[in-house]
């Protein structure tokens, strides 16, 4: 299990943001005893922030009765009301507000988590301060897979797109459906596989990609070195997508995340590594077209659970590194040890 005060760190660059040192403070000072309680930190110290800036304002689109041309003038409802002997007239506008679909979600993610009894009265508390803070005409928009869609098709950036990864992280761990009867229960998201493993992968790729300046980073499609003959019988080939690929001049480094519970799998009594991932990892590594002057090699990065591991082979002509990751040490460790993967190989063992 991730400590709930790395889960910040691991969030916070998985969403390619890099974190804020006074939150970071009060992260590491602040006893966390659920994941839940983190989100609504987080959410909560966001809000406040968006707050004293002012929340974010859009146009939206008005249509009233005014006695004053303003906008687009609505000629069929306007003479339906015989409006005009009368010195009015329907007319359609944009406004400026903050009424926009972020701001109502937000409240409305808010005010569910002030109701949540799994969460501290003194955090809940918190949150409802915060709330009347927010405008008293915005409407709160309930937390739902639909209101997460259609926020999401706005394509915020910045803080707003940071605190909408937040909110869905809440709807999809902790908070009920609102169909939901009876007392409502809680999960860990640390225990979703799926979810970490994406969220470890993300994670591992954007902190290369904001704190250091070596290698470009990316996550690329690979084309298959094959032949067929015709072009339907290549298109049955699946897809190889890489996790993060570290390019510099001189070095290429291919790096797989695999958010599993240990590195190795007992077979007849012995350990050993687990053969698909090596494979997946050996299938990039020879179907990388190879530029002149520059080294290409593999790493297979898991988080350190049942064991820990670093062994370096060379495979077919490549230099390979099969590690994990402690992602239960201080920050300052883990920053260290991704760094670290980045220094040239030195020993292996050729198979």
């Amino acid at each position: 299990m991730i400590p709930i005060q790395n889960l910040y760190y691991l969030l916070c660059y998985a969403w390619n943001r890099l974190p804020e040192p006074a939150e970071m403070r009060a992260v590491e000072a602040t006893p966390f005893h659920r994941p839940l309680e983190l989100l609504a930190h987080v959410l909560l110290t966001g809000a406040r922030r968006l707050l004293r800036q002012g929340l974010p304002v859009s146009y939206s689109e008005r249509t009233e009765e005014l006695t004053e041309l303003r906008g687009r003038l609505l000629l069929a409802p306007t003479l339906a009301r015989n409006l005009l002997p009368r010195g009015r007239a329907v007319c359609t506008y944009d406004e400026l507000n903050t009424a926009t679909p972020f701001s109502q979600l937000l409240l409305g993610t808010l005010q569910q988590l002030a109701r949540t009894q799994a969460l501290p009265a003194s955090l809940r508390h918190e949150l409802r301060l915060t709330l009347r803070r927010f405008p008293a005409a915005l409407e709160p928009l309930p937390l739902s897979v639909a209101s997460l869609r259609a926020v999401r098709r706005l394509r915020h950036i910045g803080l707003p797109a940071f605190l909408l990864n937040v909110c869905e992280l809440i709807h999809i761990s902790a908070l009920p459906t609102p169909e939901a009867t009876g007392r409502p229960r809680f999960r860990d998201f640390r225990r979703d596989e799926r979810l970490m493993a994406q969220l470890f992968e993300q994670f591992v790729r954007n902190f290369y990609r904001l704190e250091q300046r070596q290698f470009r980073v990316s996550s690329e499609t690979i084309a298959w070195q094959a032949e067929a003959e015709t072009a339907e019988a290549l298109a049955l080939l699946p897809a190889m997508i890489t996790d993060t690929s570290l390019e510099s001049p001189e070095r290429k480094i291919i790096l797989d995340t695999k958010y599993y519970a240990a590195a190795l799998r007992p077979r007849y009594d012995q350990q050993k590594l687990i053969s698909p991932h090596l494979y997946q990892l050996y299938a990039y590594l020879q179907n990388q077209p190879a530029q002149p002057g520059q080294q290409l090699e593999g790493i297979l990065l898991y988080p350190a659970a049942a064991q820990t591991l670093d062994v370096r082979y060379t495979l077919g002509g490549h230099p390979v590194r099969v590690v994990t990751l402690d992602l239960a040490q201080p920050w300052e460790g883990i920053a260290a040890d991704l760094l670290e993967l980045l220094e040239p190989s030195s020993g292996c063992k050729s198979l």
